[in-house]
């Protein structure tokens, strides 16, 4: 679990391979989220998922919720 700027996320680096990760919007308005899978594998630091969020959340139209098209 990760709170950013007042959003809440669920963070799961996916089983089937090392450096791939599913972070779910659980405080979003719909049932949101994204999937960041690293080139090398390697583990995803604290601040680079922070930042991976913060940038995720920029790119949201406020007025639905969703990426903006």
């Amino acid at each position: 679990m990760m709170t950013v700027d007042g959003q809440d996320f669920r963070i799961r680096e996916r089983a089937e391979k090392s450096g791939e990760y599913d972070f779910d919007w659980l405080s979003g308005p719909h049932d949101y989220g994204f999937g960041i899978t690293r080139a090398d594998g390697s583990a995803m630091p604290l601040p680079e998922m922070e930042q991976a969020i913060r940038n995720f959340l920029a790119e949201i139209d406020p007025a639905t919720g969703y990426l903006r098209e």
